[in-house]
């Protein structure tokens, strides 16, 4: 045990769920005696002071005001919108560009706004880092670091599992070979400009289509075994380590509140995590589903809360919830397929049914249907009677319940959190 020591804890810039994630681990490594430091984009400060951890800051993007800084990933969301209607293949010129473009141009402004001298300030014996593509500093402050994947697991590639992003079942092949070409296409320009970069940092680059190596220290991913795919290349487990979830602690236990109608009846968390709360249209269709159906529904809807009317008697609305103190008294658990909340779901039991947007939500919602685990369904081609028929299956359907409750048991008895804590304990103690 290595107690005492200093670590940097570097999210992707912006983006909440991989910070939900990593405070899991840090409560595992304080408990250990270690400090955790986190780096946080302004537009996030007081995410984790309330978990008793320190923040500091750097603004990855072009110079904005922190309340500018704040709404960018909204305003992100809306422009895109049109395209969370169509194909994970479809999107790979739309959003998934897009967005490969602005994680590329966050790694440049880290460079230019100094994340360099907020590290070094910092003085860490070790850097946590959570992004899918480099950031150049995080690998020349001079101390170790590790890679946490807060993403599907698919994000490690293999060519026998199907393309991260790319929500292709384990055994399409054609589905692969499909994704990965018109990916190749699309994406390819932006890798090389991002190479030209992260060369002139003095970094050797990096091969298509990784925009980030794994670390040779330590890879942290979450995927429980009885979700993970068969790899043809399996992983050295010296160096990949798999957590089965990693699930923070919340302060306070959460009451569920009393309920105008429908008291007693199974009760349905529903969010679409903090950017998919932009989807307003679909969130009232859906809530007006739900007010005539016979169950009880917390609804997240984040920044938009002012845009809503008073919803109905068995639903009630929130700008946020404490999620981990709140799944655990759910039944079902409709979500986008952040993997964040996808891990807290399967390591309480609960039922989720992912209807995905973007991103890693598409590989999510296939492996549910293929593990078992729930079920993945369009995002908006349903009626109402599909919808809440899909809620109804996963209330009553043994077979799921089951494999739920035996995912769970595996899940908590391995505890993520404390393993995480643990094998980076044992890294900062060879490093002497």
């Amino acid at each position: 045990m290595a107690a005492g020591k200093k670590i940097a804890v570097f999210p992707e810039p912006g983006a909440i769920g991989p910070v939900m994630n990593l405070v899991g681990i840090c409560q595992g490594l304080r408990e250990r005696g270690h400090e955790c430091v986190f780096v946080l984009d302004p537009g996030l400060a007081g995410t984790v002071k309330g978990y008793g951890f320190e923040e500091q800051y750097i603004s990855c993007m072009a110079p904005m005001s922190p309340e500018e800084s704040a709404k960018y990933w909204n305003d992100f969301m809306l422009k895109y919108l049109p395209s969370f209607r169509t194909s994970p293949y479809d999107q790979i010129s739309t959003y998934v560009k897009g967005c490969w473009e602005a994680i590329a141009d966050t790694s440049r402004w880290s460079v230019r706004n100094g994340l360099g001298d907020v590290l070094r300030g910092i003085r860490p014996d070790l850097i946590i880092n959570d992004n899918v593509a480099l950031y150049p500093d995080t690998e020349r402050v001079g101390c170790p670091w590790v890679r946490m994947i807060s993403c599907s697991e698919n994000e490690v590639i293999d060519p026998e599992i199907p393309p991260h992003l790319s929500g292709c079942g384990e055994a399409d092949r054609a589905c692969f070979a499909r994704y990965r070409k018109r990916f190749e296409e699309v994406i390819k320009p932006i890798h090389d400009d991002f190479m030209d970069f992260i060369a002139s940092c003095g970094h050797e680059r990096i091969p298509f289509p990784e925009f980030v190596l794994p670390s040779p220290y330590l890879n942290l991913l979450l995927y429980p075994e009885p979700l993970r795919f068969k790899r043809s290349r399996p992983l050295d487990p010296e160096k990949f380590v798999y957590l089965d979830g990693c699930v923070r602690k919340e302060s306070e236990a959460y009451q569920v509140p009393r309920f105008a109608k429908n008291e007693g009846a199974p009760l349905i968390y529903f969010s679409f995590g903090s950017l998919g709360v932009s989807d307003v249209d679909l969130i009232k269709r859906m809530i007006d589903a739900f007010g005539r159906a016979p169950y009880r529904v917390l609804a997240n809807v984040g920044a938009y809360l002012d845009q809503y009317g008073d919803p109905p008697g068995n639903v009630k609305i929130a700008s946020w919830y404490p999620q981990t103190a709140v799944i655990p008294h759910c039944d079902v658990v409709i979500q986008h397929g952040g993997n964040n909340t996808f891990m807290e779901t399967l390591y309480f039991g609960k039922a989720p049914l992912i209807m995905p947007f973007v991103w890693d939500g598409h590989d999510n919602a296939q492996r549910v249907n293929d593990t078992g685990h729930g079920i993945g369904m369009h995002r908006y081609e349903w009626t109402d009677e599909q919808l809440l028929g899909n809620i109804e299956r996963l209330l009553s359907d043994a077979v799921i319940q089951k494999r739920l409750a035996e995912t769970s048991a595996f899940m908590q008895a391995h505890d993520g959190r404390a393993t995480a804590a643990q094998r980076i304990d044992a890294l900062l103690a060879s490093l002497g």
